[in-house]
This record gives structure tokens, C-alpha cells and sequence, in this order.
């Protein structure tokens, strides 16, 4: 008997997009949407499309991913973001790989849609997420941003693309990754983790030749320059702002 699959969907303000990645997930046992406060009409769609709803308090994302995975039904949980799909050769790898399951936890490879443009080289793809895991040997992290599954089995990697719409907007990409690389820079800063200045400079070009040149980031023409750059700028400013929370004179400034 194949193991049953509960599908995750973390949630807030997401009518955009949620209709498409509850679609792609139809093929499993359960649809479970976790949801924030959406006051537009997340909720409503969630339900329109056989998804059970529960609601919760915004907690970070690993701590929420973690809380939403606890209120699945089945032990084998399959989570995405709403600006997510399945497509069907990774459905079918999932559903071969729940008929036979060879390892506890599963990576799915993503490629990333980035100003018009599905990227197939660089840090756009592929962009291996562990998002097929079974709960009894896996959690989230306690991570706020940037979260990731840990777990004791050795992954395994599945065919097909998890496809993901990763900005609506530069504007609105850049303003995301400006609250991540906040969070980031709490975090560093909580730990005492003081980046030097070395560190700071050579982060970026470093990050540059690794996903433009040795990836081939180069090959995706001007959205893998930008997508590149940003990633690298970003790496340069959460060491800024950790910095700027660490120096003696902040809490007074």
C-alpha cells in the first residue's frame, strides 16, 4: 500500500496565486492550508478547491511550517509556499516514490520564474528544496527565514521541476528580500556572530563567479544577471544590518 500524503500550503493573502498550486496538488490524500490572518480571499478559494483550513498565529516560518505540519493527518507531508506547483513528471515521481519509499526524506528540484523567465542555470535551477519528508524522522527548523527541514535519513532526489513564481514585480521581489535579509541580520545578531570586514567584501564576488560563471548563471541572459546580483547584494547587506544591530550605540540611536 502506497504511504498517504498530506499537502501543506502555508498561507497569507494569497488568492493569486493558491488556485494553481492547490490544482497541482490534487493528486494527494489531503490538502491542508495553513493560513495567517488572509484578509482577502485566500480562505474562500482554499475551501472552494477541498482544502481543510486551519488558521494560526504568524510564528516565523519555520516555527509555522512546523506547527502546520503537526496538524496533518498522515505522516508523510509534501509542503509548498502558494506561489508553487507540482508538475506532473514530479507527481509521478512522488507517487512512485510513496508506493516505495527508499528514504525518509525527499528533495525536490525547483526552478525559479524570474522576470518573465523560467531560469535554467545559476542559483535559479536547480534549486534543490527538501519538501517531501516524513514527519516521524524530519521537522522544521526553528529557523525565522531561510528555514529548512532536518532530519536523520539520507535524502533522496526526485525528476520534475517544483515550479515557482519568485517575484510579481522587482519592486515588490526586492522589498521581500529587504524583510529577509532583516531577519537574517536578527538572527546573526542574536548569536553574537560579528561578520569582519573581510567577509563582507569578498561574500559577494565570490557568490558572482560561483552561480554567473561556474553555474552558468550567464546563459540566462539579463534575469540571471539580475537575479544573481540581487542574491549578491543581499549577501553584502544582512552582514550591513547585523553590524548595525550589534554596535554598542544601537539600542540608543
Amino acid at each position: 500500500m502506497p504511504e498517504k500524503l498530506s499537502a501543506i500550503v502555508i498561507t497569507l493573502n494569497e488568492e493569486n496565486n493558491l488556485g494553481a498550486c492547490l490544482r497541482s496538488l490534487a493528486f494527494a490524500d489531503e490538502i491542508v492550508v495553513a493560513d495567517c490572518g488572509s484578509t482577502d480571499r485566500t480562505v474562500e478559494i482554499a475551501t472552494e478547491l477541498g482544502a481543510r483550513v486551519v488558521s494560526g498565529k504568524w510564528t516565523g516560518f519555520g516555527p509555522f511550517k512546523r506547527w502546520a505540519a503537526e496538524q496533518a493527518s498522515h505522516d508523510w507531508i509534501l509542503s509548498l509556499d502558494a506561489d508553487e506547483t507540482i508538475t506532473p513528471e514530479l507527481q509521478a515521481s512522488i507517487i512512485s516514490a510513496l508506493n516505495h519509499p527508499e528514504h525518509g526524506a525527499w528533495l525536490l528540484p525547483r526552478r525559479n520564474r524570474f522576470m518573465g523567465r523560467w531560469l535554467r542555470h545559476g542559483e535559479g535551477y536547480p534549486d534543490w528544496c527538501l519538501r517531501l519528508f516524513d514527519r516521524r524522522r524530519a521537522q522544521w527548523s526553528d529557523d525565522a527565514v531561510h528555514e529548512k527541514v532536518l532530519t536523520d535519513a539520507t535524502p533522496g532526489k526526485l525528476k520534475g521541476d517544483l515550479l515557482h513564481q519568485s517575484e510579481q514585480g522587482i519592486a515588490d521581489y526586492l522589498a521581500k528580500q529587504n524583510r529577509y535579509t532583516s531577519l537574517q541580520a536578527e538572527r546573526l545578531a542574536a548569536a553574537g556572530k560579528r561578520p569582519g570586514l573581510g567577509k563582507m567584501l569578498l561574500s559577494p564576488p565570490l557568490r558572482f563567479i560561483k552561480f554567473y560563471f561556474l553555474r552558468l548563471g550567464f546563459l540566462d541572459g539579463l534575469p540571471g544577471l539580475v537575479h544573481i546580483s540581487i542574491g549578491c547584494f543581499n549577501s553584502f547587506i544582512k552582514y550591513v544590518k547585523t553590524r548595525e544591530l550589534l554596535r554598542p550605540d544601537h539600542k540608543n540611536s
